[in-house]
């Protein structure tokens, strides 16, 4: 399998969707899938009805997954949407943004 070019913790950039343009945390990766969760986008809403684990019921909002293929990794130098390859630097495996040639990953 090919190596991850989004990991939990990197800043994307969303790309497409409702939440095109804005900047946030990846929350979590599921590589079975090919989606991931940011922090704060892709805000989905379930109406509960009320229940003993929940007596009140109401709306529940939660961060849907979305498709890797939405978002971008964020340049470390600008912030902007850039695509991601790999070098070797000092004998180890390093993401690098093809934008600006930036280090992702320390």
């Amino acid at each position: 399998m090919a190596a991850a070019k989004i990991k939990k913790g990197d800043s994307v950039v969303v790309l497409s969707g409702k939440d095109k343009g804005r900047t946030g945390t990846v929350r979590q990766v599921m590589p079975k899938t090919g989606k991931l969760i940011v922090e704060g986008m892709n805000i989905a809403a379930r109406h509960r009805k009320p229940s003993q684990a929940n007596p009140q019921g109401g709306i529940d909002r939660f961060e849907a997954p979305m498709h890797m293929s939405k978002v971008a990794v964020a340049d470390p130098k600008d912030g902007k949407p850039t695509r991601v390859r790999f070098e070797e630097k000092d004998g180890k495996k390093v993401r690098v943004a093809v934008k600006s040639g930036e280090t992702i990953d320390g």
